[in-house]
């Protein structure tokens, strides 16, 4: 036991390891970047910072848009608003149960299709299916997303074997520093009989 004895050279601790040179996951940017972490899939330029953006509130309002409690509050919404702007007695009154209200102006037209495909920064509809809903517009789409998530899979991976190992040889020095307790003892001699 003791202190442990300084070496002539202190051992080097090795640098984490940094990802790879990637290119921009969202579909039309297709710039090269340098992640800062191991997960980062997009560059960090402001436009394509705010495009994603943009696509991910698409993305939330094609889904607010189809489910029904959304669509009767909005619906009760505009007739107040439109209440409180019209003059007394110069337009009919409303229907006043808004399920069966018909959308009028720009709302009878929905803007974009939904779903939308599942790869960020496109904005078209996926492909029809006639087995499952399709998830992506393309081929394309589909081959960069996977690619993604596979590399983050074995990234992932890659971390856990790394402290699977760190673990294994944490627990072996343990082991190491007890005394042995499943060594068969020996019985001293007694006084002979």
């Amino acid at each position: 036991m003791g202190y442990p004895h300084p070496t002539s050279q202190p051992r080097r601790r090795r640098r984490p390891r940094r990802p790879r040179p990637r290119i921009c996951l969202r579909k039309g940017c297709g710039q090269r970047y340098l992640p800062r972490r191991w997960n980062q899939r997009y560059c960090q330029d402001p436009e394509c910072r705010r495009q994603l953006r943009r696509w991910q509130a698409a993305r939330r309002q094609a889904r607010r848009r189809q489910n029904t409690a959304a669509k009767t509050q909005h619906a009760q919404a505009e007739q107040a608003r439109r209440q409180r702007a019209q003059r007394p007695a110069s337009l009919p009154q409303t229907p006043t149960k808004p399920e069966v209200t018909p959308a009028r102006g720009h709302a009878a037209i929905l803007f974009l299709p939904f779903p939308l495909c599942h790869r960020p920064g496109c904005f078209n509809p996926p492909l029809e299916s006639v087995r499952n809903q399709a998830h992506y517009c393309g081929p394309t789409c589909h081959q960069a997303m996977h690619r993604v998530r596979d590399r983050e899979r074995k990234w992932r991976s890659r971390l856990r074997f790394r402290t699977q190992r760190l673990r294994q040889q944490e627990y072996a020095a343990a082991r190491a520093r007890q005394p042995d307790h499943t060594a068969p003892t020996t019985s001293l001699p007694g006084p002979p009989a």
